[in-house]
């Protein structure tokens, strides 16, 4: 008897909403990992992307707990000899609040081609509207 693995076309995507207001980042990133890995699936398979479409919104309002807002610190590299930008956390979502739910999220994901692939079913979104109403997404829980 053989294995039933799910084909390219066999795969079912759905769509996920999740609210980030109030709710804890690492909480959210690993719930949003999961969905994009399909690991909530019985149809999961560690080697193919089964995962569904995730949408975050309200990432401006996501909780760090304990001192992290004035003492975590987010590093990115240029490319350039000495080019190593730090910003800090509180700052960051000042500035770019979708950036901070990103980074978490996809460190929570498979670092080769296919957590690059997981990654572009990601969608953050600063306030609580998004443009995806058509695809008819369902809220998902945080727990």
């Amino acid at each position: 008897m053989s294995t039933e693995f799910p084909s390219k076309n066999g795969i079912q995507r759905e769509w996920h909403v999740l609210d980030a207001d109030d709710v804890v980042l690492g909480k959210l990133a690993s719930r949003a990992a999961m969905l994009l890995m399909g690991k909530h699936k019985p149809t999961y398979t560690p080697f193919l992307d089964t995962g569904d479409h995730v949408i975050v919104i309200n990432a401006a309002k996501v909780k760090l707990t304990g001192k992290k807002d004035d003492q975590k610190v987010y590093h990115r590299f240029t490319g350039y000899p000495g080019g190593l930008v730090s910003v800090g956390a509180r700052k960051l979502r000042a500035t770019r609040p979708t950036r901070m739910v990103e980074d978490a999220i996809f460190g929570m994901l498979p670092k080769t081609k296919l957590g690059k692939q997981m990654i572009r079913k990601l969608r953050v979104y600063a306030g609580d509207k998004h443009p995806h109403s058509a695809q008819k997404p369902h809220a998902s829980q945080v727990a």
